[in-house]
């Protein structure tokens, strides 16, 4: 399919992990999606860089200023039913190595896609319900380090 034919979003996700734990938002379904956790992060905005995008994301999303490291992992995914606005849809994420440098844990958005940000022990992440496919994604990466 030429790029012309597809609608397509770019997005940027930090990994943030400290102390045994990982920092998660909980997505509203606002928009296109189910409910549920996922990474701090979202779309770029078309005059913003992919690096400023993640950074205002996450003290959007969480309240937390973030020193951003190397880009970890990309993912991406296509629809081709038109369910995401009646064009086929590739999506592409770009996973962020961060780390938290000051604020306080609570999100400054308003009326938008996340609820809050809540530090979640890796360790009991198996039993947090309902997750984005980003967040495994970012669990394979912690394990392999």
């Amino acid at each position: 399919m030429h790029f012309t034919d597809y609608d397509m979003r770019l997005a940027a996700y930090a990994v943030i992990v400290r102390d045994g734990h990982i920092l998660l938002t909980w997505y509203n379904g606002k928009g296109n999606g189910k409910a549920g956790w996922t990474l701090p992060g979202g779309g770029v905005e078309y005059d913003e860089s992919v690096e400023d995008a993640v950074v205002r994301e996450v003290f959007e999303e969480t309240g937390y200023h973030i020193t951003l490291g190397a880009p970890l992992t990309t993912d991406s995914f296509t629809t081709a039913d038109g369910r995401l606005g009646g064009r086929a849809f590739k999506s592409v994420r770009i996973l962020f190595d961060a780390t938290i440098e000051g604020g306080d844990i609570g999100t400054t958005e308003v009326d938008g896609s996340t609820d809050f940000a809540r530090w979640m022990p890796l360790a009991l992440t198996g039993e947090m319900g309902y997750r984005s496919r980003i967040v495994d994604i970012a669990l394979q990466l912690i394990a392999r380090r």
